[in-house]
């Protein structure tokens, strides 16, 4: 076990467990492998000679066809990226089609659908993205498309809002309340 700090401030620091070290450092290490401390000339495994080293690495390669992570096995004598990639596609696991990410089946869109762009039609049950969000956006199968239609049939008419307010000779048609309110 290594001592800890000087004899003014006995709880900072470490001193190196290494024996042809034993230099105090201020910021020590702690080995998850074999438990000792170390100065950070040797904290890695390789640097103090760990003997439980070959337990802790993992280390993945990730396909560039498919996206898959390959674990790369520290038993095996690990091998070469190159290697393990290879023997990934002679597998038959690496399927290049679950890479591709959705998109939004609207003709001439290409937006890629994520968790945060994407909204689900009640009518038809598609997955589009926020700008075709409307059934009258995404030509919608369903039952709501036929009153969503008329709506947006309705804005491009300018029956909505404030043109749907306006009488015949032009001028807006002011509510009853405001009607009989007296100015001063």
């Amino acid at each position: 076990m290594a001592r800890r700090g000087t004899e003014a401030f006995p709880d900072l620091g470490a001193q190196c467990d290494r024996e042809d070290c034993n230099q105090l450092d201020f910021l020590p290490f702690d080995c998850d492998g074999c438990g000792k401390t170390f100065c950070a000339e040797h904290r890695t495994y390789r640097d103090h000679g760990c003997a439980r080293a070959a337990d802790q690495g993992r280390t993945v390669v990730v396909c560039e066809a498919c996206g898959d992570a390959i674990e790369r096995r520290a038993g095996d004598g690990g091998g070469d990226d190159a290697a393990v990639l290879e023997a990934h596609a002679r597998s038959r696991r690496c399927d290049p089609a679950r890479k591709r990410k959705p998109r939004c089946p609207v003709p001439r869109c290409k937006e890629t659908l994520t968790f945060s762009n994407t909204s689900g039609c009640k009518g038809c049950g598609q997955k589009v993205c926020l700008k075709h969000r409307f059934p009258a956006d995404h030509a919608c199968a369903g039952a709501a498309s036929k009153a969503a239609g008329a709506a947006a049939a309705a804005r491009s008419a300018g029956q909505c809002g404030r043109d749907a307010q306006k009488k015949e000779g032009g001028r807006w048609k002011l509510p009853q309340s405001v009607r009989n309110m007296k100015i001063f």
